[in-house]
């Protein structure tokens, strides 16, 4: 597992407070909302939040690509990666 995809998954329960939930429990690919990890719109709002505070990266709550963002670990990581140091 790559680093950034540990920080992310860690992320993910730090923002989120998912105390019954482990790293290695999230799975990369997996869906993060609905039938998948149950995250809700919420939940996208404070993860948003927490990949801004971490990572510098502002998401617009208001764009179309954020159901692909937010869709798994794997995405996620790849938008951190394609927007670190702009």
């Amino acid at each position: 597992m790559s680093e950034l995809v540990q920080e992310v998954k860690d992320l993910i329960i730090e923002c989120l407070d998912l105390e019954d939930v482990m790293p290695e429990d999230i799975e990369t690919d997996g869906i993060l909302f609905g039938d998948g990890l149950g995250l809700d719109s919420i939940d996208a709002l404070e993860l948003g939040l927490g990949i801004h505070k971490k990572y510098d990266i502002k998401l617009d709550a208001d764009s179309e690509e954020n159901k692909q963002i937010f869709r798994s670990v794997a995405s996620l990581v790849a938008f951190i990666e394609s927007n670190q140091g702009k």
